[in-house]
């Protein structure tokens, strides 16, 4: 049985496109992902990682993104996370709207306890959005208040070349 929305993440769903789901954040700079206490650093002998490339360093500068502006959610940042999104997002969702609606949203969650990308992809093109590059992340999130939690955070590459999102909706 499916999981009623609310009012406020259909409006959010219509700038996604419910079938892009195999499918930014800018504060002068793009915003790199949270970084995590008490992370091991890499063994010295181990050698570095190869960059990603072509489609994955999309993926990748995508998630990281997405990421950062959840965090502008998780500390209920709400003007700064709608100012750092997209364009697009911007003028489908009016600003009055997002604050009344986001915190109906997120507040209900409580406090993020851990979030966990699980599902990215690269696509040029999806359903009632202009062709440009888009990457959609998938992110299994547990709140203070919600254990199970699904985020799915758009973005798109703009023509500054910056990563911004696009499109949010929980479940």
């Amino acid at each position: 049985m499916p999981i009623p929305e609310k009012p406020i993440l259909k409006l959010f769903r219509l700038t996604l496109a419910a079938a892009a789901l195999a499918c930014a954040c800018s504060a002068q700079a793009q915003m790199k992902a949270p970084k995590t206490s008490g992370a091991t650093p890499a063994p010295a002998a181990a050698a570095p990682a190869a960059a990603p490339s072509g489609d994955a360093a999309k993926e990748e500068a995508g998630r990281l993104v997405a990421a950062g502006w959840l965090t502008l959610l998780d500390r209920q940042d709400w003007g700064g996370a709608w100012d750092r999104s997209a364009a697009l997002f911007r003028q489908s969702v009016p600003l009055a709207t997002w604050m009344d609606g986001i915190p109906k949203t997120r507040e209900p969650l409580g406090a993020l306890v851990e979030r966990q990308p699980a599902e990215t992809a690269y696509k040029t093109t999806l359903p009632g959005r202009p062709d440009g590059e888009y990457v959609t992340t998938l992110f299994v999130s547990k709140f203070a208040n919600k254990a199970d939690a699904v985020e799915t955070v758009t973005t798109v590459r703009e023509s500054d070349g910056k990563w911004r999102v696009t499109g949010y909706s929980t479940r």
